[in-house]
């Protein structure tokens, strides 16, 4: 996730804040349902927040909280009590707010009378709209807004602006309101045990055009919204599972929900539908976090990555622009669909800042190839994939080692540009800041998988020609990797390497993502495996970031000691393809049980303290929850322990699991594999499969290395 744009809009959002959220569009509110102005809350489209202000009161008075939950990802449930005058006890009347995204957002608002008395009362629904940027919401930033409101006599409000050359505009309607006093005023007389109820409808929009909404479906009585048939139509479609060890099962059913929350729709691409990287504030295509997202998921929807790298072949870089930092070929880090050009986005919807978007867009399409997925769709990606390997090619012919290397073209853009992209993520061992140009570990992984998936692609196409190239070029690159940033005295690999070629000495998890793209040696291999599981990489309920002995460890920090679900599932996946079972097992069933310590969700990050000393996982205060990369974490922890591996360019499917003791059994129905669908159940190193056909091998063992499949270059090193 990105750290360049700031993190302080969770921690003032409050406690018990509940969020909703539909594709482009979210709600963030307090626990009584209260959308307050000052705090990042609001009802947000397309990186615009439309209504920044929504509080209701009964006679004067707020909402007294009881819940406030999401009941799905896109609707969610208030209650609050009114409270009663200075003769009574406790109050008897309550209120509930039922409020959904569809379309826009719609509250439904009842008022239960509980006493044996009549019960009168001045409704008040202050309703307020600034049309801020939501970098400027999540930074506590407040602008100047040149907005105008308008009452109507249908008992409407209507708020508009013009921002960027934009027209926004927001209408909130009810037709048992009555303007007045900035909002929406009721009277309301309730007879003993009664009860009265109204409908509010938020509707926003850009230039004339709202959140989408199917006509078909419209408000016909006992109609269901369209997130609630996405996300019906998610379940049936992505593989059931069931586990007999409740804790998994759960951790795994709530990464698949999740997951379906956040995808977004293409109303220009029917059917097509990309990842965003999480909420609230990151409902957007990234490069980098949308494509590992999409690599997690394979096993539960391939769909997705291919949805995502059509979308970002379609906003590849064409031209150079430093402001951006835009260059041809090149994958963009992050896209924003905001009315007002961000300041935090070189003022375009789009930032390029990312190394290793690129090589993870060209492994992508190589991952797709082998699991059977996208057909001809993935044949017309592939001058895309050139254009990617294009601008990897240009920017490596520039080091003397053929490594990828960063440097950001404006002050404004990333500092550092691969995951771990805070100002400080990149450090000495000596807790020295490393600066650019730098060359990371894992990106050299991400370049390296990318070359060998585009030999094969060239192999299985019979061009000859190029599948030598590439196939030439990821073995010196493996060569140079394990020459150069090897830290023979140390036994682990470099952090990175920098401009005047010294090692970045941190014994960082991101070598971890070397053994997932199988870059490292197979001599340095167990060490790199028993740096990672060593006491101080290694907390307990994960691997750090950043090993405890390092100057600039800090397990609060988001990148210099933390945990992340996401790079862990990289870890225990690279863990299990050298052959270390158990420690994959291990970090995967640690994962695990954090989910059940942190209501059944992995969230982005969590602080990285010693299981030893702190027997409950600490959330970190700006953690994104859900979060794509974390909720697709626990379906690759799965595959990992199956070790399900799709190769159907060769016809195959691998599989051998290795479930830990205490999973129990497991079944997996409706996994798609190419244009069938299996069943699987599985326990321990056990397996049944029903579906399989006749055409598909299933092969017990671990699949060899991608650099194994390529006539031109058998790897044994």
């Amino acid at each position: 996730m990105s750290a360049w744009t700031s993190g302080v809009g969770a921690q003032l959002a409050g406690p018990g804040a509940v969020t909703v959220l539909h594709g482009t569009t979210f709600a963030l509110a307090a626990a009584n349902g209260d959308m307050d102005g000052t705090r990042p809350h609001g009802f947000f489209f397309r990186d615009t927040r439309f209504i920044s202000g929504w509080r209701l009161q009964v006679n004067g008075k707020d909402m007294e909280p009881l819940v406030g939950t999401a009941i799905e990802p896109y609707r969610a449930m208030f209650v609050g009590r009114v409270a009663g005058s200075s003769l009574e006890t406790e109050s008897h009347v309550l209120v509930e707010r039922h409020r959904s995204l569809n379309g826009g957002m719609v509250e439904r608002i009842v008022v239960h009378n509980y006493s044996n008395a009549a019960f009168a009362a001045t409704i008040h629904l202050e309703v307020a709209a600034d049309f801020a940027d939501l970098f400027d919401v999540k930074a506590g930033i407040r602008r100047p807004v040149n907005g105008a409101l308008s009452h109507h006599r249908n008992g409407g409000l209507e708020f508009s602006s013009t921002a960027g050359g934009h027209r926004l505009l927001v209408a909130i309607r009810d037709a048992q309101g009555v303007p007045g006093r900035g909002g929406l005023e009721y009277r309301i007389e309730l007879p003993p045990q009664g009860e009265w109820a109204t409908e509010v409808a938020i509707a926003p929009s850009i230039d004339g055009q709202g959140p989408e909404q199917d006509a078909r479906m419209g408000q016909a009585a006992g109609a269901a919204s369209i997130p609630a048939v996405r996300q019906q139509a998610w379940k049936e479609q992505v593989p059931s599972v069931e586990v007999s060890h409740h804790g998994v099962g759960r951790a795994l059913v709530t990464g698949r929900s999740d997951l379906g929350s956040l995808r977004i729709f293409d109303p220009e691409h029917e059917g097509r539908v990309v990842v965003a990287a999480g909420a609230p504030w990151f409902m957007a295509l990234f490069g980098r976090d949308s494509l590992l997202a999409s690599f997690l998921s394979l096993s539960v929807d391939a769909s997705l990555a291919l949805g995502t790298i059509q979308t970002l072949a379609e906003r590849q870089g064409t031209q150079s622009n430093p402001q951006t930092e835009e260059e041809p070929g090149k994958i963009l880090h992050e896209v924003r669909l905001g009315s007002s050009p961000s300041r935090e986005l070189g003022r375009s919807g789009a930032y390029f800042g990312s190394v290793d978007a690129t090589p993870l867009f060209v492994t992508m399409a190589g991952e797709l190839t082998r699991w059977g997925v996208g057909g001809e769709s993935l044949h017309r990606l592939m001058p895309a994939v050139d254009a990617a390997l294009g601008w990897i090619e240009r920017t490596t012919a520039r080091n003397p080692h053929g490594f990828l290397t960063y440097q950001r073209s404006t002050p404004t853009g990333l500092a550092n540009q691969g995951w771990k992209d805070s100002w400080d993520g990149v450090t000495f061992a000596d807790g020295q800041i490393a600066e650019a140009p730098l060359a990371l570990c894992e990106v050299q992984g991400y370049v390296y998988t990318a070359y060998l998936a585009r030999a094969l692609i060239a192999q299985q196409a019979g061009d000859g020609e190029k599948t030598r190239h590439y196939a030439t070029k990821a073995r010196r690159l493996k060569a140079a990797f394990n020459d150069r940033f090897w830290l023979a005295d140390r036994g682990h690999f470099a952090l990175a390497i920098d401009g005047e070629g010294r090692q970045v000495d941190s014994c960082a998890s991101n070598m971890g993502h070397s053994l997932w793209s199988g870059i490292v040696d197979l001599d340095k291999a167990p060490l790199v495996a028993g740096a990672l599981m060593s006491q101080d990489m290694f907390t307990g309920w994960g691997v750090r970031t950043l090993s405890s002995r390092m100057k600039a460890y800090n397990p609060a920090s988001y990148h210099n000691g933390s945990v992340w679900p996401h790079e862990n599932a990289l870890i225990a996946g690279g863990l299990m393809r050298y052959g270390f079972i158990a420690e994959s097992q291990r970090v995967a069933s640690s994962l695990m049980q954090a989910a059940e310590f942190l209501d059944g969700r992995l969230p982005e990050l969590f602080c990285g303290l010693d299981r030893g000393t702190h027997p409950v996982p600490v959330p970190y205060p700006t953690s994104c929850s859900p979060q794509a990369w974390a909720a697709a974490a626990p379906m690759h922890l799965l595959r990992i322990m199956l070790r399900f591996d799709p190769v159907l360019t060769e016809g195959r499917v691998y599989l051998d699991p290795v479930l830990p003791a205490d999973w129990g059994e497991i079944h997996l129905r409706n996994i798609t594999v190419g244009n069938h669908k299996i069943n699987l159940t599985a326990n321990g190193t056990r397996f049944r499969l029903e579906g399989v056909p006749e055409d598909l091998e299933v092969r017990r063992g671990l699949r060899g290395p991608l650099a194994d499949m390529l006539d031109v270059m058998p790897e044994k090193k």
